[in-house]
């Protein structure tokens, strides 16, 4: 864990180095801007109907993150409900305003989403980053962990991004001589995914995908491999990698067995 006092530098440092987080901070003030320089021109009742809306809106906005930063595990997942709740409370009040406006700040959004991209948990924990080849000797010629969990993540997939932090933290918890952690980047090596049957095209895809391996063997998987994706599917957290492969219990017969 970082030191608490490094925490609202390393903050800032994060959202001025980044572009996602740049350029949606610059949409976002922009639209207070705009609001002191339009509201001078505008009718009184659209200036009232405009504070009103204003007014529930950041009674709306402060609700739902409220809620979302009790239910959502991780920060990524919480930035990017947040962020997204914001860009609907935007356009829906510059739709008070004027029609154009609305236009331009959709077509600015849109821009930003297809030119940045989230960043992802940077902090590996316990975890090794491997590559397939790196991989396959582990699991043939063996190592000196009996099992193997393995995360396949690509930099571009957004369900990757929101649980990037799971999977580091767990590995600080349960990695131990006998449990290893370790990342593909299938981003990095596309052409794996399908020699270990993961998805990655479109809808279908099965990002990210958690495999056990014991001895070299799979014995374990998240998602299956008939998984359909669907758009509101179980959220990847550490309670739920824990209890799927059951971590506690093979931490405890490492305790045990020593």
């Amino acid at each position: 864990m970082d030191k608490k006092q490094s925490k609202p530098m390393e903050l800032l440092n994060t959202m001025v180095s980044e572009p996602y987080y740049l350029l949606h901070f610059l949409a976002f003030f922009s639209y207070f801007v705009l609001r002191t320089s339009v509201v001078q021109v505008l009718s009184t009742h659209i200036t009232d109907r405009l504070l009103h809306r204003e007014i529930q809106a950041a009674l709306a906005f402060g609700l739902l993150t409220a809620v979302k930063i009790v239910r959502e595990e991780t920060w990524e997942g919480y930035i990017a409900d947040t962020i997204f709740f914001a860009k609907i409370f935007v356009i829906g009040l510059t739709l008070i305003v004027d029609y154009h406006l609305t236009l331009c700040y959709i077509v600015v959004f849109t821009v930003i989403y297809i030119f940045t991209q989230q960043p992802a948990f940077q902090k590996l924990g316990t975890s090794s980053k491997l590559t397939p080849l790196q991989l396959e000797s582990l699991l043939t010629e063996g190592s000196t962990s009996r099992l193997w969990l393995v995360e396949f993540r690509a930099a571009y997939s957004p369900a990757c991004i929101r649980s990037s932090r799971c999977f580091p933290e767990l590995s600080i918890t349960y990695s131990n001589k006998n449990f290893s952690f370790g990342i593909v980047d299938l981003g990095l090596f596309p052409n794996a995914a399908e020699y270990f049957g993961i998805s990655v095209s479109g809808s279908m895809s099965q990002l990210p995908t958690y495999v056990l391996f014991s001895h070299g063997d799979e014995v374990a998987r998240y998602p299956e491999p008939d998984f359909q994706a669907k758009p509101f599917g179980p959220p990847i957290t550490k309670r739920f990698l824990s209890r799927y492969f059951k971590l506690d219990r093979h931490l405890l017969e490492y305790i045990n067995g020593k």
